[in-house]
């Protein structure tokens, strides 16, 4: 199977001191999104990227970053809604890319290990995403106060990529009948079995400014180790 991938970057960062361009907020010295996108290239399993988003700015960017348009076929906008974005870069990928991983530049930390696992966890399953098993003991609350405990065996956190057999991931978007927070919820849908593929707790999303601090604080440990 050829495998490529899906860089949503087009998501919008309120949460992160306000900012509406989550993917150019300044991540090391660089964009965000440009981290994501060189562990992409550096997968040996990934053979073309669609860049989503906003074009204008996102090219400089990866070009001021020092990247170069090595397996990038496609740069498109992004639409209103995730689903919207991923379709667009489903509709940019040429036929002959029959394995779709699909990652969220805010994952930024991603390594190329962790993409090569799922895409060749979705190979043989036909759907596969990056997630963590959750360690934390798990309250339901409300107003403040403890309703009960929540059993956490069998419970797992989701990352991204998330990667499927192309033929899944777009019979998926066309039976959607709801806005889905990720790409596995659509799969699911559709009575397809998606497989759990062993993610890495730096993988984490970047939604506040916490998150931004404590990933400039892991690159900057991997600089002085280097």
């Amino acid at each position: 199977m050829r495998a490529a991938a899906l860089l949503l970057c087009a998501g919008r960062g309120e949460r992160l001191a306000g900012r509406d361009d989550k993917a150019l907020v300044t991540l090391g010295g660089r964009a965000l999104f440009t981290w994501s996108l060189e562990a992409l290239q550096r997968c040996p399993a990934v053979e073309a990227i669609v860049v989503v988003g906003e074009t204008a700015r996102l090219r400089p960017a990866a070009a001021a970053a020092g990247l170069g348009e090595g397996h990038i076929i496609a740069w498109v906008a992004g639409g209103r809604e995730r689903q919207d974005s991923v379709a667009r870069g489903l509709e940019a990928l040429p036929r002959e890319y029959d394995l779709v991983a699909v990652h969220d530049c805010a994952r930024a930390l991603v390594t190329p290990e962790v993409i090569g696992r799922v895409l060749a966890d979705a190979a043989a399953h036909g759907a596969a995403i990056a997630a963590l098993p959750l360690e934390d003991t798990l309250k339901l609350g409300s107003l403040g106060v403890i309703e009960r405990t929540v059993p956490r065996a069998g419970l797992w956190r989701a990352q991204t990529p998330q990667a499927f057999r192309r033929e899944l991931l777009e019979r998926a978007h066309a039976t959607a009948g709801a806005i889905a927070t990720d790409d596995a919820a659509l799969v699911e849908a559709t009575g397809q079995r998606v497989h759990l593929t062993e993610g890495d707790p730096m993988n984490f999303k970047i939604t506040r400014p916490r998150d931004l601090d404590l990933a400039e604080a892991w690159l900057a440990s991997r600089r002085a180790e280097a």
